[in-house]
């Protein structure tokens, strides 16, 4: 099997990532020392996916307590890395739990060892969720002989620890020789599905074809497509899923055509405090990523659009349960995807994002 990337790693004291806005025409690793440093590269998409967010966010706390060892520190850095990306329940949810271990600590070396202690933790229960998402999904893509799968945006190693989420049961699948075809929509505008996800497709050995977002639903509605994969940002305590924009629309032709839509993902994404979709923020980014395309191999980007035009850019969009066939975890699957079959991988006593099983 081959071995799947590594986007981030802790050493010497700093958090190196790789900057996923250069691939896959550069692979540039930068040395994050602190939690500005760490919310700057959150910003900027350098580091991306909604368990590799959470898992950096954790280290930031841990690299600013290792730097200042203030009273306020913890606070200041909480506040940083909290606000950096909103719609991923992962970040909050990592920067809380390293921030509760630091804080039953006073001050001082103590304090930074905790949370150094905690953020590794999370990143090694990441790297196990994703072992268990890859066998879960892949048992139950086979199980339903898909064969033929169209995923969107990117959620292989790149956005998460391990094998990633969405793309961990389809490369599992790959590896037991049950795959033909994989489909990465394109995931515009910054193009994640076509830069980072055939990137990732192509160094694992896996026949994909990459597609613009506007195909998806023709090729399923000639059946072209067996199954459609993909990861998540949040899933609401009734279920429903905030994913990269564009992804409603391959859940509708999904329905339309009468093919199975699964969203994989661990529980570290579910929300219980959200009772629905409508209650999840959803990011607004810059414009200027709409008006522009990216221009290898520098980087750099440009315009598609008359100067005047005005662009939106939600980097998100909500897909109702009742279109999802499956939600696939670490500790089993939901299906169908409602309140129940929420509450049944999670023990939501103390609020908590700890599975049952």
């Amino acid at each position: 099997m081959a071995q799947p990337l590594q986007a981030l790693r802790h050493d010497g004291g700093a958090l190196w990532a790789l900057d996923q806005t250069l691939l896959p025409w550069h692979e540039r690793w930068l040395e994050l020392r602190d939690a500005r440093d760490v919310a700057d590269a959150l910003k900027r998409l350098s580091i991306r996916g909604a368990p590799l967010i959470g898992v950096a966010a954790g280290y930031g706390i841990a690299l600013e307590l290792a730097l200042d060892q203030s009273p306020d520190a913890l606070q200041r850095a909480f506040d940083l890395l909290v606000s950096a990306r909103p719609t991923a329940v992962n970040l909050a949810y990592a920067v809380r739990r390293v921030a509760d271990a630091a804080a039953a600590h006073e001050p001082g070396p103590g304090r930074a060892a905790a949370a150094l202690r905690e953020a590794r933790a999370i990143e090694r229960q990441e790297i196990a969720s994703s072992a268990a998402l890859a066998t879960h999904g892949a048992d139950l893509l086979a199980g339903l002989h898909v064969r033929r799968v169209l995923t969107h945006c990117n959620a292989g190693a790149l956005a998460a620890p391990g094998r990633g989420t969405a793309l961990a049961p389809i490369a599992e699948l790959h590896a037991r020789g049950e795959l033909e075809l994989v489909l990465a929509a394109e995931t515009r505008p910054l193009l994640q599905g076509a830069r980072l996800t055939a990137y990732e497709l192509g160094r694992l050995g896996i026949e994909y074809a990459v597609i613009v977002d506007g195909a998806a639903a023709g090729l399923i509605a000639r059946g072209a497509v067996d199954a459609v994969v993909v990861g998540c940002d949040r899933v609401a305590a009734n279920g429903d899923v905030a994913n990269k924009v564009g992804t409603y629309g391959h859940a509708l032709a999904a329905r339309a055509g009468q093919i199975p839509f699964v969203v994989v993902g661990p529980c570290s994404t579910i929300d219980p405090r959200t009772a629905s979709g409508a209650e999840i923020v959803i990011e607004q980014r810059d414009p200027w990523e709409v008006a522009t395309v990216p221009s290898e191999p520098s980087g750099a980007r440009f315009s598609i659009t008359p100067d005047a035009s005005r662009c939106l850019n939600p980097a998100f969009d909500v897909t109702p349960a009742e279109l999802v066939t499956a939600l696939v975890t670490e500790r089993g699957v939901a299906a169908p995807v409602d309140r129940d079959g929420v509450t049944r991988l999670l023990a939501d006593a103390d609020s908590r994002l700890t599975a049952t099983g």
